[in-house]
């Protein structure tokens, strides 16, 4: 897929997350037009209108609802329509009714986008990731899920409130499945290059016992919490998603821990899709790296893919 300068994305899903991203891709000057698509094509017309005015304040972009036919000529697919995690609720309890929407609606969208890249977002990510990639029939490479780059950047945050570092300069990311099982790798986390017992040598400061556990459990509870708070993510999701896709329309071979399909690494069994650190450029997920684990992360990982696969062998999907 050739770079062609200033691309058209189309957004499947006008709530929260949706209009969200939207408005983020605004500030992108790689995106020149967006179409939103919703089952509530009221709701999309409304979103597109005030997106349209907000756009007038920074630069031309077209913007404007639609439906599958108006998506002709995209080269990503942002696919954020799927129901709403409630309060108390996992992301693996909401398969059923997202896989039956990606069911629906991912068949016409490729009927006139047969070379868009698919970005999945709804959740469960991962494995609806896995439920786009049977359903289109697509290379891997083309099939993209959100996965843990937020989880990631949450990882960085949460670290560099605790080390008093920017966080841009924190390495640190987080794999498997974006929700209840997944895994901060702790041993590749790193300062600037300096791994963390050595850079909290260099601070003059130590790291406590429960340390590791509380960061790991408000990185994977963070998403519950501001559900909680204020009924839905929004924000953090909107600009990874921005991230990963200017990184595919520059073509900038950036390391981001997208979901995508897998198999015979780290020595899972069949196929799956998760998150591990890969590269992203212009033909999609263009590499995986096989990052080197520890005996514990390496376990966890192959639980949460276990559990992965639990879920997708209940799905009725193509052979």
């Amino acid at each position: 897929m050739a770079l062609q300068g200033p691309a058209k994305v189309a957004i499947i899903g006008a709530g929260y997350v949706g209009a969200s991203t939207a408005f983020a891709l605004l500030f992108s000057p790689i995106v020149k037009e967006m179409v939103l698509v919703d089952i509530n094509r009221t709701r999309a017309e409304g979103e597109a209108m005030d997106l349209a005015h907000a756009a007038t304040l920074i630069r031309p972009v077209k913007i404007y609802a639609g439906g599958p036919a108006d998506c002709a000529g995209a080269r990503i697919i942002i696919f954020t329509a799927g129901a709403n995690q409630q309060p108390g609720e996992t992301r693996l309890d909401l398969v059923h009714r997202n896989t039956a929407i990606v069911r629906e609606a991912l068949p016409p969208l490729l009927q006139h986008c047969p070379d868009a890249l698919i970005l999945m977002v709804a959740n469960p990510v991962d494995v609806l990731t896995y439920v786009a990639w049977k359903i289109s029939g697509l290379p891997e490479n083309r099939i993209l899920g959100s996965g843990t780059v937020l989880d990631s950047a949450r990882f960085r945050h949460l670290l560099s409130r605790r080390l008093h570092v920017d966080p841009r300069n924190i390495h640190a990311y987080v794999i498997g499945e974006h929700g209840d099982t997944e895994v901060p790798v702790w041993s590749l986390a790193n300062v600037a290059g300096v791994d963390l017992e050595e850079f909290y040598l260099l601070d003059g400061t130590t790291e406590d016992e429960a340390f590791r556990t509380e960061i790991s459990y408000q990185v994977r509870e963070a998403a519950y919490a501001i559900i909680e708070r204020k009924g839905a993510t929004a924000y953090g999701v909107a600009l990874a998603l921005s991230r990963i896709t200017e990184s595919i329309l520059r073509d900038e071979k950036s390391v981001l821990t997208v979901s995508s399909v897998i198999r015979g690494l780290y020595g899972l069994e069949g196929e799956v899709a998760l998150s591990l650190p890969c590269l992203v450029g212009s033909q999609g997920r263009e590499k995986i790296l096989a990052i080197p684990l520890g005996a514990g992360e390496l376990a966890a990982l192959r639980h949460s893919a276990s559990i992965l696969q639990e879920i997708i062998a209940r799905l009725r999907l193509p052979g």
